[in-house]
């Protein structure tokens, strides 16, 4: 590192402002990379690297402070605590980084923040901690699983149980683990600019390594790739003139299960940043009309920026909330997507700190507020027109109970299909749900 102390400062400083700021750990982490793009590739890796590891493992951390510390972490200042996790991040998980580095970098952290009082603590806790590594204990599995796969997986204990109750032991720690594991960037071929195999080859060009998709029980993704070895997007020329979209495979199966005919007025009532209508635009072959909706200025403004990157001449954005009827759509779309608000729990491998912000109660209300919108929606659906409800959670709440729920109250509609998508090492978790209205 050219300046290690002040990239230790940028880290502390993303720690701080996701746990105690409540801001999202990806936005924090984009901003800070953006501001400080001068910094070499392998500063701008560490950065992103302790931030996102420090909070995906901040349970197994907090954990074994406790054992090592006789102020607990619930008790810290935070500016100490969140030294303390950072640097037993590195401890565990990064042998590059030698121990001695670890335990000095953060004493002095500690005193340029005001905190030299405490250097001696911070210095105490991390040598033990880093002395007695390999023999920590870890809550005993027979006893207390739920509290065992917790820390096991930092994943809170609430969630852990709901997934047992609902998907059983063996898929909750399939998808326990998968959460753990590096999940690659994939992106899917503006088939409307470029063909999959002149895409690989500009990417292999620019110096990035491009993989085919192959997914067994996804054959249509034929024109998705996992890519690494770039250091960022916007760096990438190909990104800038849309030759690609950055999308997960579960996230294109929207588009692919809709299918839409050429000519179809398709509205998305939850669009931003706009990456299935987009897909829903290219696949229409410039026919038709896709009507991207979102809340906030901010969010349509997303959505415009992805329409000029892909001169999309069939789509628009459009600021509307999703809860209020639009009366002048009724009857109208061909396709409505209602890709909802949720509780985010199937994508926590990218947005790791949603964990720690989601409980039973806001789930609760996130469920609520999703068939408030399906209530709303369906009613821009022509008669045999779809309509596609999908969240990126996994949640029976969210889910299947709120397909059941549409399907009981709204006879009208036929549940036509519907998959739970569970993470694994290339895809997030997912949910879709297909309706198709009954002709009159």
């Amino acid at each position: 590192m050219t300046d290690s102390v002040n990239t230790r400062e940028l880290i502390l400083g993303i720690l701080m402002e996701v746990t105690k700021e409540g801001s999202y750990s990806h936005l924090v982490i984009r901003s800070v990379l953006d501001k400080y793009q001068y910094l070499e590739k392998k500063e701008r890796a560490f950065i992103t690297r302790v931030s996102e590891g420090t909070i995906q493992y901040m349970i197994e951390l907090d954990y074994i402070i406790n054992q090592f510390s006789k102020v607990k972490v619930n008790k810290m200042k935070p500016v100490i605590c969140n030294i303390l996790r950072m640097s037993v991040y590195q401890l565990k998980y990064m042998d590059s980084v030698p121990d001695s580095a670890v335990c000095n970098e953060a004493v002095k952290l500690a005193k340029r923040k005001g905190f030299g009082s405490l250097s001696g603590f911070v210095n105490g806790v991390l040598r033990n901690i880093s002395r007695n590594l390999s023999t920590i204990t870890y809550p005993d599995e027979q006893k207390d699983q739920i509290q065992y796969l917790s820390v096991r997986y930092s994943m809170p204990e609430w969630i852990v149980r709901q997934w047992i109750n609902d998907y059983g032991m063996e898929q909750t720690v399939s998808v326990l683990q998968a959460f753990l594991q590096e999940t690659p960037v994939t992106i899917r071929t503006n088939l409307l600019k470029i063909t999959p195999e002149a895409l690989e080859k500009r990417l292999k060009e620019e110096g990035v390594t491009a993989e085919k998709m192959v997914c067994a029980d996804m054959p249509e993704l034929n024109y998705a790739f996992m890519i690494s070895g770039f250091d960022h997007l916007n760096a990438l020329a190909s990104f800038r003139e849309g030759l690609f979209y950055v999308q997960d495979v579960s996230s294109m199966m929207v588009a692919e299960t809709v299918a839409p005919k050429k000519d179809s007025y398709i509205i998305d009532v939850c669009a931003a940043p706009g990456g299935k209508s987009v897909h829903l635009a290219e696949k229409l072959g410039g026919t038709g009309i896709v009507e991207a909706r979102d809340l906030t200025e901010y969010k349509t403004d997303l959505i415009r920026q992805n329409i000029a990157r892909h001169q999309l001449s069939n789509m628009r954005a459009v600021q509307m909330d999703a809860t209020v009827l639009d009366e002048a759509s009724i009857g109208k779309a061909d396709v409505v997507i209602a890709d909802l608000p949720c509780s985010g729990l199937g994508v926590l491998a990218k947005k790791t700190d949603l964990k720690y912000k989601m409980n039973p109660e806001t789930e609760t209300e996130v469920a609520a507020l999703q068939r408030e919108i399906l209530d709303t929606v369906c009613r821009y659906v022509k008669p045999e027109g779809t309509l596609m409800y999908s969240t990126c959670t996994i949640s029976r709440t969210e889910n299947e109970e709120n397909a059941g729920w549409f399907a009981e109250k709204h006879p009208e509609f036929d549940l036509e299909w519907e998959k739970q998508i569970f993470p694994s090492d290339i895809t997030d978790g997912f949910y879709i749900a297909k309706f198709i209205r009954r002709g009159r």
